[in-house]
């Protein structure tokens, strides 16, 4: 797990770019707080910050040299069938003078250029340049585990694994306001988009190319979902527990290979579990890590991740944490973000893995498995939304009931009431347009509603349309389970929960591993039929029936916690100056040029009043973005 960055100068205007090369690649020293080191050619430098996880000694330093010297790599991940790789390039008479994936990589790639991409299992970012060609070839991993984002202009081409190393180049830092209206509905930019026009994020399972002021981008590999021909195996249910056993083991045990201190999060829901389970068997006494919420019991699920521990017999830790607690890191975090991120559960993702780094180097989780296998509540809504039935009909039929009753996150009732609301919103939705608001925490109008006259008028409304129509393009109208499954993957997986825990865990020097997203366990789930995955009565079914007997009993088929951050609780108290004489301050918000303090002002007086109801996570938000702004624009 690394960092990395590099240039390649199309003339002398940009080869004079290079001399923030430096600069550039230390603003990548949390992900790779071991080693730096950079290479130079007359038109091109690429830069690697290292955490040392396989061959820790100097010989798995980079930017690392072919024994020719042609070839250059900068890889930031792992490769866990790398000594495999490793052996065949042996047969055939190459001598590799490490032990390290990054050389394995590098050689299998001079080899057999781009199709090296489908024998790699792991997940990275790399790029290699080619002195002779002066050409560069960037490839991310099939999921999008590994961020890697570019620029271009007439001058130069830049990359790096966050944008604070490329904003160390000096590049133009230009707000796209399609993105920013994009940001206002999910808390977060759709790939290949960023908030600067500018800059793009290379796509999860694509590789680019880059020779003669060219670039060439080209997919890899896609998800094989296929609607019309699921199962193609025919395993009858029974036998589809049993594959489903076989593949996670695998990629599990693939990935325990370290060369450094390992563990688990262990968050006593059904993923973590079944990950903590799985390493148990070939890993004596795991080190597994837990977080507990002593200020909110609701959410403290501690006792089933003891129970899980005890059975499993791992060295467990549990860090217990308060609301103060939680709030105390809240500003290293905003800190942190270089480009406006609000998924407020990374707040808690920050803190485990800064706690589990005085432990371990590398941690293994359970992400990736809701949207596989269908596990947040919104699945189960959408079930019932496709299914009908009375009670579905009854709950749309109140609607007028549940706009009218007050609705908030932070009391069961209130909570209740917002979730039917939601609910009877979108069955008078078709399946498209049910999705994208359920997606949202902002509808398009209330969106647009707090910018003010000049933003709207440059936001690309076509452009808009067609960002949506993309990440919608997995529904065809046949109301499917698996095509809201599949969406997530595109949109939810990779741009929110993904980005969360690569941030959060590289913010602290710690690799995260994530089993479930191995791609022949992705590739095996999008064969099977939704009932598979869920039913009315239980949401990620094959994996909850599949482990059933060898989870302890408690943890089958009881209800997600999740957990939420009490924002509203902190924005009417400890955050309430930031609110009324900062950030969101009248004249402040009037200067800066971008939202209209009309709607602001709307949404602070819902914040503070008796019917608040999700407007919590629409002002943080806000709260991140100007955050960003100041610290950043």
């Amino acid at each position: 797990m690394c960092g990395i960055t590099g240039i390649l100068a199309f003339n002398e205007v940009g080869r004079f770019n290079m001399i923030n090369l430096a600069r550039a690649t230390a603003a990548l020293e949390k992900r790779g707080p071991d080693h730096q080191g950079m290479y130079t050619e007359y038109f091109a430098g690429v830069g690697h910050r290292r955490l040392s996880i396989i061959d820790t000694s100097a010989d798995g330093n980079q930017p690392m040299k072919d024994e020719t010297g042609r070839f250059c790599i900068v890889f930031n991940g792992e490769i866990y069938n790398y000594q495999k790789l490793g052996e065949e390039l042996l047969n055939q008479g190459i001598n590799l003078r490490s032990k390290s994936d990054t050389e394995v990589l590098l050689n299998l790639y001079i080899r057999e250029k781009e199709r090296c991409l489908e024998k790699l299992n792991g997940f990275f970012a790399f790029a290699i340049y080619d002195k002779e060609e002066n050409s560069l070839f960037i490839a991310r991993d099939r999921m999008g585990i590994k961020p890697l984002l570019y620029y271009q202009d007439e001058d130069k081409f830049i990359f790096a694994s966050e944008m604070k190393s490329l904003l160390s180049y000096g590049i133009e830092k230009s707000i796209d306001h399609t993105s920013l209206y994009q940001y206002l509905q999910f808390n977060y930019i759709p790939a290949p988009n960023t908030i600067f026009g500018s800059v793009k994020k290379l796509m999860p399972g694509h590789y680019l190319k880059i020779k003669d002021r060219t670039v060439s981008i080209n997919q890899y590999y896609q998800i094989p979902y296929h609607r019309d021909s699921l199962n193609p195996d025919q395993l009858n249910y029974d036998q589809q527990k049993t594959r489903l056993i076989e593949l996670l083991d695998d990629s599990v045990k693939r990935r325990l290979v370290s060369d450094v201190p390992l563990g688990a999060f262990l968050s006593g829901g059904i993923d973590s579990s079944v990950i903590t389970a799985l390493a148990s068997r070939h890993r004596d006494h795991l080190n597994t890590f837990s977080i507990g919420y002593r200020d909110e019991p609701f959410f403290d699920e501690t006792k089933y991740a003891n129970a899980v521990a005890k059975k499993f017999n791992t060295h467990h830790t549990v860090f217990s944490l308060s609301n103060r607690d939680l709030y105390d890191h809240l500003f290293d975090i905003l800190k942190y973000l270089d480009e406006p991120f609000a998924d407020s559960s990374a707040i808690p993702v920050y803190i485990l893995s800064k706690q589990t780094r005085k432990t371990a180097t590398v941690a293994l989780s359970g992400d990736g498995a809701d949207e596989v296998f269908s596990g947040y509540n919104k699945h189960q809504a959408a079930f019932r939304a496709l299914k009908g039935g009375t009670a579905a009909q009854a709950i749309k039929s109140l609607l007028p009931l549940w706009n009218a009753l007050p609705k908030s996150r932070s009391n069961p009732l209130g909570n209740k009431v917002r979730q039917f609301q939601r609910f009877a919103r979108g069955m008078k939705l078709d399946d498209r347009e049910r999705y994208w608001q359920w997606a949202a925490i902002a509808s398009d109008l209330e969106a647009m509603s707090i910018l003010n006259a000049d933003v709207r008028a440059k936001i690309e409304l076509e452009e808009f349309q067609q960002r949506k129509q993309h990440i919608l393009k997995g529904f065809n109208g046949k109301g499917r389970i698996n095509d809201v499954l599949y969406t997530d993957m595109q949109l939810v997986l990779t741009n929110d929960m993904l980005t969360k825990v690569d941030l959060m865990s590289m913010a602290n020097s710690l690799e995260v591993r994530v089993p479930f997203l191995d791609h022949h366990v992705v590739n095996f789930a999008f064969t099977l039929p939704e009932d598979s995955k869920i039913n009315a009565r239980m949401k990620k079914r094959i994996l909850q029936d599949a482990f059933r007997d060898i989870l302890p009993s408690e943890l089958y088929n009881r209800p997600k916690h999740g957990f939420e951050v009490p924002l509203l609780k902190w924005f009417r108290n400890e955050l309430r100056s930031l609110i009324e004489n900062d950030l969101l301050e009248e004249k402040f918000i009037e200067d800066q040029g971008i939202f209209e303090y009309a709607g602001i002002k709307q949404l602070k007086q819902k914040l503070f009043s008796n019917n608040p109801e999700d407007v919590h996570a629409r002002i943080w938000a806000l709260i991140v973005f100007q955050s960003w702004w100041k610290n950043y624009m």
